[in-house]
């Protein structure tokens, strides 16, 4: 069992104020942190490297840092505890483009206005960084003894894969990394419908399998078209993949969202959420899921999404070669290399090749921790009627680096945002609420203080 207590003791050090203080000092330093430029590409990490090396500084803690390449900076800092296995925060400080013409303020401003915080990386996932940053200085502060080492770790690149930020890490400083038995990262949070209020916590992903098809055959003039070609190669296998769906199916975790769903589903989605192995049987069913939730959709499949294409660079040209790319996203109960030879075997008429540009490991954490369990009771005592989810991610986080060390790795922030908000992360106008990053603030403050304390 949880220390109930242990939440409440850092709140208490400092008296009243002390929850004022830290949470106000991690919205100022939200809006400082959006102004600093880390859109990716080209991504600049180092710049964000060095708003936190400040705070640490100013705090008297040390840390240390490291650049995979020039400008793609990673940090990390560890308060010293005892024997218990260390809990790991993981953040990336890269944010995705943003086009300026589509929002209403400046993506990089970080203004405030009508209760909000706008800028590009406000949820995803400069909010949650500063979160841990205002739990990690917080602890560092109340000076109580903790039962385990606690590290902090901002890394690049992540909206590009990770290749120069945690997976660079888990490859050049492995130490980061040895002895941790629980982190927590991006990929749930608190959702607030019409009927309840429900934390997810992420505990898997699809996995990312991202593919180039390409064909080679004889070039020649647009004006005598040959029987095939390059181009009609590609696109007959890319025909082939669209006409081909690869077949339902419901996996342990996605079969346990599904049944907390169906608890506060309406009644036309409840007896299906319910019982989702039967229910993707029915074709009917499934384009009316396709329709009502596309993310929930994707939960029920693997799927492929053809998204780049390339011929011929002249109108009246019949290309030599043409190629063109898939983001293939497979559920996680089988290696990706048997979902590739599959679609291999699909398409081998055409004449295709598929290369691999991008595949990782399938992995599910347990729910059986003592951070999921704090996650559970503090959420519950501090939002009475919530309820909390184990939840699948249709897209991918760093988590899936920290998995395959066997470490259990959840995706979570206690930020509640309401669901018409969830359009803006990667979109336009991104935002997030002062008073809901304010709590999420103190609500991420007690659950790791719930782990840390005995």
């Amino acid at each position: 069992m949880l220390n109930r207590v242990a939440p409440l003791i850092i709140l208490a050090l400092a008296g009243n104020s002390f929850a004022q203080a830290i949470e106000d000092e991690a919205l100022d330093w939200l809006q400082a942190f959006v102004q600093v430029d880390t859109i990716n590409p080209p991504g600049n990490e180092t710049r964000a490297v060095e708003f936190i090396a400040n705070i640490l500084e100013s705090e008297g803690i040390p840390y240390q840092t490291a650049e995979s390449a020039p400008g793609r900076g990673n940090i990390w800092a560890r308060l010293e505890g005892g024997d218990e296995p260390a809990l790991i925060m993981l953040q990336h400080t890269d944010v995705v483009p943003a086009d300026m013409k589509y929002w209403t303020t400046d993506p990089l401003s970080g203004e405030i206005r009508d209760g909000y915080l706008w800028g590009r990386g406000t949820l995803d996932m400069k909010g949650t960084g500063m979160s841990q940053l205002a739990t990690f200085v917080s602890l560092h502060r109340a000076g109580i003894p903790l039962n385990r080492d606690v590290v902090l770790v901002a890394t690049a690149d992540e909206e590009a894969g990770g290749f120069y930020g945690a997976g660079w890490l888990v490859e050049n400083h492995p130490e980061i990394f040895e002895g941790a038995g629980l982190l927590i990262n991006e990929g749930g949070n608190g959702e607030q419908s019409d009927k309840e209020l429900l934390f997810s916590v992420e505990v898997t992903q699809k996995v990312p399998v991202w593919l180039r098809l390409t064909a080679v055959d004889t070039p020649g003039h647009g004006s005598m078209p040959n029987p095939t070609s390059s181009v009609t190669r590609i696109v007959d296998a890319l025909h082939i993949v669209r006409e081909n769906p690869f077949e339902p199916r419901i996996v342990p975790a996605v079969d346990a969202m599904f049944q907390s769903l169906s608890l506060s589903a309406s009644p036309e989605w409840e007896e299906s959420f319910s019982n989702m192995s039967s229910a993707v049987r029915d074709p009917a069913f499934l384009a009316k899921l396709q329709g009502y939730s596309p993310f929930l959709h994707a939960l029920t499949r693997d799927t492929c999404s053809m998204t780049r294409f390339e011929g011929s660079n002249k109108i009246n040209v019949v290309p030599p070669e043409a190629w063109a790319e898939l983001d293939c996203r497979i559920l996680p109960d089988r290696p990706s290399e048997i979902f590739v030879d599959e679609l291999r075997e699909l398409i081998a008429d055409t004449g295709v090749e598929i290369e691999v540009l991008m595949a990782f490991t399938p992995a599910v954490s347990t729910t059986d921790t003592v951070l999921y369990e704090a996650i559970e009771e503090v959420t519950g005592e501090r939002h009475p009627g919530s309820r909390v989810m184990p939840s699948v991610a249709s897209g991918f986080t760093d988590s899936h680096f920290t998995r395959d060390l066997g470490i259990p790795s959840y995706g979570f922030d206690p930020v509640v945002v309401p669901e018409a908000e969830f359009s803006r992360i990667h979109g336009n106008d991104e935002r997030i609420s002062v008073e809901a990053f304010k709590r999420g603030v103190i609500d991420h403050l007690a659950i790791i203080a719930a782990v840390v304390y005995d």
